[in-house]
């Protein structure tokens, strides 16, 4: 951010010298880089974010927690729709392993991949929020369920299509097992052999992909909420990326960075759960 052309305090009309001089001393920018780092590194000791260059009298961290809750929300709808709707085909692609029924399952999962979102979220506001006019285009309007329809199928598409990926891939190893080989020749039923036996093994890679993966959806698209205007913790970051407004920028990462680790704990945790042979010293 620091090597970019331009700083937190350029504007079309350049600033009086004084004017600008006091502006980074009173943000501390007047120092060397390195002291300005360790002065950073102390404030995040206390959970203090600093201030931001540009939303005047907002700190980091109120802004942080201002765009939080919003992009959570579409965040874990989105998670939840890729969740149950990406096992729910993965099962029975692999289920039906080279049918009709298979193929059209992934090749609507590779071209979801395939689509990225700066594509996808256009796509699904000129059919139904222009086309059809069923939805708003955009806007959060104080968090109507309306406005949060597009966002989350955006958000939650190519979600659905990777686990459905993994999940069928996985389903498909496990089915030839030995211990599902055991279970049928005891007579266990089809469906308690796929929902008893296989689907907890099959879902341990796919655990594995939900931990950073929860982590980046919640913190938000940084494209989705630029595109449907939502004020999430993505387009803050868009935003202080364009202002040069260091902290935000720093800060959002480090609280990214945060979700990061938590969830992959969870999924560690998770891990011992779903397999009895994983064991924590």
């Amino acid at each position: 951010m620091r090597m970019a052309p331009g700083g937190p305090f350029d504007g079309e009309r350049k600033l009086p010298p004084e004017i600008e001089a006091n502006l980074l001393a009173a943000y501390n920018m007047d120092q060397p880089l390195y002291l300005q780092y360790f002065d950073y590194l102390a404030g995040l000791l206390v959970g203090d974010f600093g201030p931001s260059f540009k939303y005047k009298d907002f700190t980091v961290t109120e802004l942080i927690w201002s765009g939080f809750p919003i992009s959570f929300e579409l965040g874990m709808w989105a998670m939840l729709i890729g969740i149950i709707f990406g096992i729910g085909f993965g099962c029975y692609a692999a289920l039906r392993q080279n049918t009709p029924g298979d193929y059209l399952v992934m090749s609507t999962a590779m071209a979801g991949i395939a689509i990225p979102n700066f594509v996808m979220a256009p796509i699904l506001t000129l059919v139904f929020g222009v086309m059809l006019g069923w939805l708003p285009a955009g806007g959060w309007n104080d968090g109507a369920w309306q406005n949060k329809v597009l966002p989350i199928l955006a958000l939650a598409l190519p979600q659905v299509a990777y686990i459905a990926r993994m999940t069928r891939g996985s389903m498909i190893e496990v089915m030839g097992a030995q211990f599902i080989r055991t279970a049928r020749a005891k007579g266990i039923s089809e469906r308690k052999v796929v929902t008893r036996h296989a689907l907890k093994s099959a879902l341990l890679p796919v655990i594995s992909y939900l931990g950073p993966a929860t982590a980046g959806v919640i913190t938000g698209s940084v494209v989705i909420e630029q595109i449907f205007g939502i004020p999430g913790i993505g387009r803050y970051f868009v935003q202080a990326a364009l202002n040069r407004d260091y902290t935000l920028v720093m800060g959002t990462v480090v609280f990214y960075g945060g979700l990061i680790i938590l969830f992959n704990l969870l999924v560690d945790l998770i891990y011992g759960w779903l397999d009895p042979q994983i064991r924590y010293e």
